[in-house]
């Protein structure tokens, strides 16, 4: 099956057995599951979340439980505005500055209570948490498709702000692991640790995209994501 024919029957999976939530339907997003508290309470068990100062999170619904443990342990988040739009393309929630936590880590909320910044502005990250609609035992991460997840990584991968030695984490329920191997391209980043409300993978996912490829990016694409323009020119 190709990367579309597997979202296609994990969305389906996920509906037909009652295990979807909240925002339905689950096909063409990041799919919220049952359980995904218990998940990012067994992610927060992990060294990686104890040794992490900042996380870059997704602002999908199943990793709302990850971005308000975070904030509650004391680590900044960020989250990237919808896809890249503005050149202050990435929004800080620092727990020190914020009241009400559960408001600010909400994709509206944090649009209000977060501080947009440019990537320049941006601290190192000590943790990447990326949602997914599939992955495979092996670490390989499937989205929904756009590639906006796998392009935020490859911007702060350039900009220094994370290297091959930064762990990025999914958290999901066990309907979403799926046997490997799946082919993957190039520019696709693996995962280093799979949690699911019942178990950790730490699977060996191989290499992973070391910046942007520049190949890849259309002139469209250039044009709608103001901070590829300003890297473009550097």
């Amino acid at each position: 099956m190709d990367k579309q024919e597997i979202r296609d029957r994990v969305w389906d999976d996920l509906e037909d057995s009652g295990v979807a939530r909240f925002p339905f339907p689950p096909h063409g997003r990041i799919p919220n599951v049952e359980d995904a508290a218990a998940a990012a309470d067994r992610l927060a068990d992990q060294p990686e979340w104890e040794a992490a100062e900042t996380i870059k999170a997704n602002p999908d619904a199943p990793q709302l439980p990850v971005r308000r443990r975070a904030l509650r342990d004391g680590k900044t988040v960020y989250m990237a505005v919808p896809r890249l739009a503005d050149e202050r393309c990435f929004l800080k929630l620092d727990p020190d500055e914020l009241e009400d936590y559960d408001a600010a880590t909400t994709v509206s909320g944090s649009s209000t209570h977060g501080e947009q910044l440019g990537p320049d502005a941006v601290d190192p990250i000590d943790l990447i948490v990326s949602g997914s609609v599939a992955v495979t035992d092996g670490g390989g991460r499937i989205g929904k498709g756009e590639g906006y997840s796998d392009l935020e990584y490859a911007i702060l991968r350039d900009l220094d702000l994370v290297d091959e030695a930064t762990p990025v984490a999914t958290t999901v329920h066990e309907r979403q692991v799926i046997d490997g191997p799946v082919d993957l391209d190039d520019h696709d980043v693996p995962m280093d640790l799979i949690v699911t409300p019942d178990a950790v993978r730490r699977p060996d996912g191989g290499d992973r995209p070391d910046g942007i490829d520049w190949s890849l990016l259309t002139d469209d694409r250039l044009e709608e994501i103001p901070v590829l323009e300003r890297l473009a020119d550097q």
